[in-house]
């Protein structure tokens, strides 16, 4: 074992895989995901949601990427002029400044296709190899707000899939520069998303779960799912993954309700159902803080018998906020 001076718990590359820890990891792990402040924000902001879950010895912070938005600002002469603006930074930097603040925890940034061609996408590989992460999530990312289907542009990858093949051939030390001679190899670990419920554009549950295998058989090591309410369909999810040759780690990612109106937002977004038991419980709520208690007992409901069948590892949405996820957390873990 390497341990870096002054660097507690820090093991070498091998070791820190989160596919590996994932696939040893003899009790249930604690791992979240955090969106980057808003551009113009202040880093402290992320530094008071992180520093109330450390307690828990999380396995890793993931930090979300967000596409670049199209804005149209109108001149004097009444034409528009089309202004891309990133709302949050990304998670290159992010990602750089939990690592420095935090050295003992590790951080999994996500990549995107959209909005980067496949040399940018190089680009960021690089400087995330040199900072010495090594673990990714990869994903297709969400279509802009204006757009109803994902449309790549020419030189972006097209699927999740070809995002994972070029971290692959990355590892392999094949570059987009078919030329170069001694090219380092680098070293990522990729997770990729899993939809217990069937991703929105899937024709239907099987050929999801076939596209999963896809990307496990191009390299991903590993999956975190999409928010569900209902454990039950997690269960039949990983009860298909297996049956097509998927051995890999599963871990369920969670969301509790926050508000009376995630009962109708969350379904439109995400393509998942909400247990009439919740939806019920919720519809009663005469506030938003009712809701939000409701929402923090049901994911400690969930959480535990998610726990009690062996879960890898439980992975929190935290959209925000961790004051919920604090008082989930300290009942489960």
């Amino acid at each position: 074992m390497i341990v870096s001076p002054g660097v507690p718990g820090r093991f070498d590359l091998e070791k820190m895989k989160i596919a590996d820890e994932l696939k040893n990891a003899q009790k249930t792990l604690f791992s979240f995901e955090l969106l980057p402040p808003l551009r113009g924000g202040n880093i402290g902001s992320l530094y008071e949601l992180i520093n109330p879950l450390i307690d828990f010895d999380p396995l890793n912070i993931n930090i979300t990427y967000h596409l670049q938005e199209a804005m149209y600002k109108k001149l004097k002469d009444g034409l528009l002029q089309k202004c891309v603006v990133s709302k949050r930074p990304g998670t290159v930097a992010i990602a750089a400044a939990i690592k420095y603040r935090y050295p003992h925890l590790e951080v999994v940034p996500h990549l995107i296709c959209g909005g980067f061609s496949k040399s940018e996408t190089e680009d960021a590989l690089i400087d995330l190899h040199y900072l010495g992460i090594e673990n990714l999530m990869a994903l297709r990312g969400d279509p802009p707000k204006s757009q109803h289907i994902f449309r790549p542009e020419p030189q972006e990858n097209v699927h999740a899939i070809d995002l994972v093949r070029q971290i692959t051939d990355l590892n392999n030390g094949k570059y987009l520069d078919k030329e170069m001679n001694n090219t380092t190899a680098t070293h990522f670990s990729v997770g990729v998303a899993g939809y217990p419920e069937k991703h929105t554009e899937a024709a239907n549950k099987d050929i999801d779960i076939l596209f999963l295998k896809e990307k496990m058989d191009a390299g991903a090591e590993y999956i975190i799912t999409q928010m569900f309410f209902d454990n039950e369909k997690f269960i039949k999810f990983c009860e298909k993954c297996r049956e097509v040759g998927i051995n890999s780690p599963i871990v369920p990612g969670l969301k509790p309700i926050a508000r009376i109106a995630d009962v109708g937002l969350l379904p439109h977004i995400f393509n998942i159902e909400i247990p009439e038991a919740l939806a019920s419980e919720i519809r009663k709520c005469k506030s938003d803080r009712h809701a939000y208690e409701i929402g923090i007992e049901w994911a400690i409901e969930q959480s535990i018998e998610l726990k009690k069948a062996g879960v890898p590892a439980l992975h929190y949405f935290t959209v925000g906020s961790t004051d919920n996820i604090k008082r989930i957390a300290g009942r489960v873990f």
